[in-house]
């Protein structure tokens, strides 16, 4: 058997993604909803026990005799996720995920990511690509597949608190899947972030006419048909996480939570539907880490677990995002219930964005093509 052993890929750099359509949100809206529903049908794998695992991240102790070791910081990620995903992508990969958000001081994005996709029989390399626009994308996306099943259809106004990254691709994604917005309420920390991103609005939605600038999570929640909390802090401590008080939040209100939070016993009752997006990556995070499972993991979805082993919330009040993009769960009831959905993040969204964005970048000759051997000198 004459076998051809040449293992060519392609290398792409921010700038290749971007003309490979790395940052086309409607489009990628599109990509995680047919992710959820591929978790639903269990065509997937992650990492783990239960294969829905974030991924593996090294641990840094408070207290090192090695002085270069790294000490572990506000957001310090070091940090492999790695999957599998079927469906009409049928390809794998891992991302490599640093962040330190000391690095905004030497004039770096918190994260440099970058992602290596391959081939899932033989595992050869695909493309190593630029993945700090790829995560943001996908990560915003997932907020948006949720508004367009659980958002009111005539939804108008967005509350934002965190105008950063994950606040801009989350905006995005609502106004991909919510035409009618026209205002914006935003409460952020940094002048100079919410300056950048109020900039960004008044180029891309000149649609949205009306943006508050508001200086409370209270305000940034009454009287918002979408709320999200996209601002990274310290974890450790809930009672420091940006906190939701059911007071504020309207009859009908969305709730996509990918950042910290916590919320009140109002939002505890059972008629606040509360979603997550993917079931079995909150089970593997709830089995890696210490409990409260919520002080090592500030997501709302990680609260309802330890719900749950305190007893206050039963398992089968959670609802699963691929169960209710696929149907076999229902969308939005009616106008005035409330809904809140955790949004974690999965590598099987990183496989499928640079499945999509390759794919194309291979159709338009972008990137720069590398070869790996022609023959391997081990075999």
């Amino acid at each position: 058997m004459n076998n051809n052993t040449k293992i060519d890929f392609i290398y792409l750099s921010e700038q290749d993604m971007i003309r490979a359509g790395v940052t086309d949100m409607a489009a990628c809206v599109d990509t995680m909803e047919e992710v959820f529903h591929l978790l639903h049908i269990g065509d997937y794998r992650m990492a783990g026990p239960n294969n829905d695992s974030h991924g593996a991240m090294i641990m840094f102790p408070p207290e090192s005799p090695f002085p270069t070791m790294p000490k572990p910081t506000a957001d310090r990620r070091m940090m492999a996720m790695p999957a599998y995903l079927g469906g009409s992508f049928c390809t794998s990969g891992v991302k490599w995920y640093g962040s330190n958000i000391a690095n905004k001081e030497k004039g770096l994005p918190r994260s440099i990511l970058m992602f290596t996709l391959t081939d899932p029989d033989t595992a050869a390399p695909l493309a190593y690509m630029s993945a700090n626009l790829l995560s943001a994308y996908r990560t915003g996306a997932v907020p948006g597949v949720g508004a367009r099943h659980l958002a009111r259809k005539d939804s108008r106004v967005i509350g934002l608190l965190g105008p950063g990254v994950m606040g801009r691709t989350s905006v995005a994604a609502f106004m991909a899947v919510c035409p009618q917005i026209d205002t914006l309420k935003i409460k952020g920390h940094s002048g100079e972030n919410l300056s950048v991103f109020l900039n960004w609005i008044e180029e891309h939605y000149p649609q949205i006419a009306n943006v508050e600038v508001v200086d409370s999570a209270e305000a940034v929640v009454r009287d918002s048909d979408i709320v999200t909390y996209c601002a990274s802090g310290e974890v450790g401590d809930p009672a420091t996480y940006p906190l939701v008080k059911r007071e504020w939040v309207k009859p009908g209100a969305f709730l996509a939570m990918p950042a910290p939070c916590n919320f009140d016993e109002g939002m505890e009752a059972s008629d606040v539907r509360k979603v997550l997006d993917d079931t079995g990556l909150y089970e593997a995070w709830y089995e890696e880490v210490p409990k409260p499972a919520h002080n090592c993991i500030p997501l709302v979805g990680v609260k309802f677990m330890d719900m749950i082993h305190a007893g206050t919330l039963a398992a089968d009040d959670l609802e699963d995002l691929g169960a209710i993009v696929s149907g076999d769960s229902p969308g939005r009831r009616n106008d005035e219930e409330i809904i809140m959905m955790s949004v974690g993040g999965m590598p099987v969204e990183d496989v499928a964005w640079a499945t999509v964005v390759y794919r194309r970048a291979v159709e338009e000759g972008i990137g720069v093509k590398l070869n790996l051997w022609d023959e391997p000198a081990l075999r």
